[in-house]
C-alpha cells in the first residue's frame, strides 16, 4: 500500500475489532479447505492504478484460480480496522492480505495470519532488513512486497550558493535550518509531526538515529530508557523551541509536509521516496532544485524506520496452495519492476536498485538502497496499536515543549512497560 498517507490514528480499529468478536461456536461450519481455488486480495485502495493489471495478468494464466481484488479505503487506519473486523469474525472472505509491516507481529500473533514456508520464497534475493518485517518468534508470517525508507529532501540550489555541503549529523541540519533558512526567506525543517502514525515514526528514527531503541526482543521488553532515546527527543524539542522546525509542522502530516516543500516554504523535508517524483512534477516550484540524502543523525548518517508492506495468507483462507503461489508472483523480478514503475513504490528485490535504466528514470534509488539497508522496522509488538498511541502521546507533548526529554522517557518506559505486561 502506499505511503503516500502513512498510517493514521488506530484508534477506530479496536472498537471494530471488539464487535467483530462473536460467539463462534454458533456460527455455520465453515466448508472444508481445498489447497488450490480462487481467491480474494485484499488491499488498501490503489492510488495509481497498477494491481488491476497484474490481477489480470495472473487470471489469464490461472482460469480455476482466478484472483478477485478487494480494495479498502486509502487511509491505513481504515483499512486495518476493516481487515481487522473480517478476519476476527471467522470470516474465510479475504486470502491473500497486503498489510503494513508493522502490522504483521499484531496479526500474527492473534491467529489471524498463517505461518508460511521459507523455501517457497526467493528470499535471498531481496533487500536483506525487509525479510525482518515480515517475521513473529522466528517464524516468517509474510512475504515483503513493498519497502520503504524516509529521506531527507533539501533545497540544493539554496546548499550550493551558499557553498554548503547536504547535513550528515544533526548539528549540521539545525545549523543550516537555523542560519541559511531564514536568509533565503525559507523555513528550517519538517517531518510529520501531527499526532498519528507519522509521529510515532518520527520519534522512533529520532531515537534510533541516535543509538538508541524503544522495544527489544519482539515487544518483550522495553529499551527507551536511555541517553540516546534522550538524545533523540532533545534533538526534535529543541528545532520547535529554537524555531527551526516551524510551529505549523506539529500539524504536517506526509501530504501536508510535502505540499510545503513542493511550494518552496522549507529548506529541509524527512518524508518518503513518492516525493520525489511529485517534487519534480509539473507545479512543483523546487523542480531540479532539490535533492535527497539519507537521514542525519547524532554523530552521522542516521537510521530511518523501514516502511512498506507484506503480503499474508489469512489463517482462514480456504485455498493456501494457491495463495502462496499468487504471492511469489507478486514478489517475483518481473512484478516488482512493475511495481516501481507503474505503482512508484519501492521494490524489495535487490538487483532492481542496480538497474541502470530504472535508476536513471528514478535516479533516488541508489540513496534508497543505503537507507533502507540501515533501516530498523518499527517496534515489533503483538500490542501495536497500542505502542504506537503511546509514543505518539509523548512525542506530541515534547514537541509542544509540554514535558521535557527526560520526562517524557520516564513517562514512555512507565507506560511501555504497562504495555508489554498486558496491564
Amino acid at each position: 500500500m502506499r505511503w503516500i498517507r502513512a498510517v493514521r490514528r488506530g484508534i477506530l480499529a479496536a472498537a471494530i475489532v471488539l464487535a467483530g468478536c462473536s460467539d463462534v461456536a454458533q456460527r455455520p461450519a465453515e466448508p472444508p479447505v481445498r489447497d488450490r481455488g480462487p481467491l480474494t486480495f485484499v488491499t488498501a485502495g490503489d492510488l495509481t492504478h497498477y494491481l488491476a493489471p497484474l490481477v489480470d495478468d495472473w487470471n489469464r494464466g490461472h482460469r480455476d484460480e482466478r484472483v478477485t481484488l478487494v480494495e479498502l479505503p486509502d487511509t491505513a487506519d481504515e483499512t486495518r480496522a476493516q481487515m481487522l473486523s473480517e478476519l476476527r469474525s471467522g470470516s474465510s472472505r479475504f486470502d491473500v492480505l497486503n498489510i503494513d509491516v508493522a502490522w504483521t507481529s499484531e496479526f500474527a500473533a492473534a491467529g489471524l495470519i498463517s505461518p508460511l514456508d521459507r523455501e517457497r520464497f526467493a528470499l535471498d534475493a531481496f533487500l536483506r532488513p525487509v525479510v525482518d518485517t515480515a517475521t513473529f518468534e522466528g517464524r516468517l508470517y509474510a512475504v515483503p512486497y513493498v519497502t520503504n525508507a524516509g529521506l531527507l529532501y533539501y533545497r540544493k540550489d539554496v546548499l550550493d550558493a551558499a557553498g554548503e555541503k547536504p547535513p550528515r549529523t544533526w548539528a549540521e541540519l539545525a545549523r543550516q535550518a537555523r542560519t541559511l533558512a531564514p536568509r533565503y526567506g525559507l523555513q528550517g525543517y519538517a517531518g510529520q509531526f501531527l499526532p498519528y502514525e507519522g509521529l510515532t515514526v518520527n520519534v522512533t528514527e529520532a531515537i534510533q538515529s541516535a543509538g538508541g531503541t524503544v522495544l527489544r526482543d519482539d515487544g518483550t521488553r522495553v529499551g527507551v530508557d536511555s541517553d540516546p532515546a534522550r538524545a533523540g527527543l532533545a534533538f526534535l524539542a529543541g528545532g520547535l523551541r529554537e524555531g527551526w522546525i516551524p510551529p505549523e509542522a506539529l500539524r504536517y502530516d506526509e501530504e501536508e509536509s510535502r505540499a510545503a516543500f513542493v511550494r518552496g516554504r522549507l529548506l529541509f523535508l524527512r518524508n518518503w521516496p513518492y516525493v520525489y517524483t511529485d517534487a519534480n512534477g509539473p507545479g512543483s516550484r523546487v523542480a531540479g532544485r532539490f535533492g535527497v540524502v539519507p537521514l542525519p543523525g547524532l554523530d552521522g548518517p542516521g537510521t530511518s524506520v523501514l516502511g512498506g508492506s507484506n503480503l499474508a495468507v489469512s489463517a482462514r483462507s480456504k485455498h493456501p496452495a494457491t495463495a502462496a503461489d499468487l504471492i511469489a508472483y507478486l514478489t517475483s523480478e518481473r512484478v516488482q519492476r512493475h511495481v516501481l514503475t507503474r505503482g512508484s513504490l519501492p521494490p524489495v528485490r535487490a538487483s532492481l536498485y542496480d538497474d541502470p535504466a530504472l535508476v536513471a528514470a528514478h535516479p533516488y534509488l541508489p540513496i534508497l538502497r543505503r537507507s533502507v539497508l540501515a533501516a530498523v522496522p518499527r517496534p515489533k509488538s503483538a500490542r501495536y496499536e497500542q505502542v504506537s498511541l503511546a509514543v505518539q502521546a509523548v512525542g506530541q507533548d515534547v514537541l509542544a515543549l509540554r514535558e521535557t526529554p527526560e520526562e517524557a522517557v520516564r513517562r514512555l518506559t512507565r507506560e511501555l512497560g504497562a504495555i508489554s505486561r498486558g496491564s
